[in-house]
This record gives structure tokens, sequence and C-alpha cells, in this order.
């Protein structure tokens, strides 16, 4: 049962990773749309950012936070392991920076986001910091 529990927690890892990654890249372009007043554009920016976040973003974090705490239910010896606890710091700083992207997306739908382009294309990178840190942390064990 562990290696199921295992293999879906990591499908909704995957799958809240990529969401990670792609919201802020539309926040990017719904940056560069605000800038140069394109209405249609932003609109399309705003449902877009919408739907990724309800549809997919928010529902791949609940899946991945309840498989994880499965998994660690399963394997309770885990909690005395230091790597654990390093892997389950990034996570806590995912989901904050997950309800960040929030609310981003709901100050640019209101048009009250003054933060650029630029801001956003370096936004965008946290994730994949925190991508290198889990995956190595839960692959090579190091403390």
């Amino acid at each position: 049962m562990y290696l199921w529990i295992k293999a879906l927690h990591l499908v909704a890892v995957v799958t809240w990773f990529a969401a990670l990654f792609y919201l802020p890249r539309l926040f990017v372009y719904h940056a560069m749309a605000r800038d140069r007043d394109d209405r249609e554009a932003i609109d399309y920016f705003r449902l877009m950012e919408r739907k990724l976040y309800r549809g997919i973003m928010l529902p791949s974090m609940v899946v991945v936070l309840v498989l994880g705490l499965w998994l660690l239910a399963l394997v309770p010896a885990f909690m005395s392991q230091g790597w654990l606890h390093a892997k389950l710091a990034l996570v806590v700083a995912l989901i904050v920076y997950h309800h960040v992207c929030l609310v981003y997306m709901k100050r640019l739908a209101a048009g009250a986001c003054h933060k650029s382009h630029v801001f956003f294309r370096w936004f965008n990178e946290a994730p994949v910091i925190a991508l290198l840190g889990i995956v190595i942390l839960a692959v090579v064990k190091p403390f």
C-alpha cells in the first residue's frame, strides 16, 4: 500500500509544481498586457489564472498534503530524520508561496497589482529552488 500512496503522492507533486511554475508565468503575461492596456488579453489571463488556481493548483496541493501525511502515518520513523524536517520546511515555504500566488492573482484581477513583468519572472524561480531541494532531500536523504 505504501508504494501506491507514494506513487500517487508523486503524481500530485508533479501536478502541483506544474501549476506553481505556470501561474506566475501567466502573471508575467498579465502584467505585460496590463502595461499595454490590452483589455481582451487581461480578461483572458484573469480567466486562465482563476481556472488554473481553482481547478489544478489548489486541488493538487490538497492531495499532496493528504497523501504526504498518510505516508508519514505509515512510516512515522521518518519524523526522527533530519532530511524530512528540512523537506517539510520547504513544503511549508511552498504552501506560503502558493498563497502568495493567490494574493497576486486577486490583485491582478482587481487591477490593483503594480508589480512588473520582470518581478514576476524572478518570482517564478522560487519553486525551482524548492523543487531542487525537495528532490535532493527525498532521494539522497543527506542527514
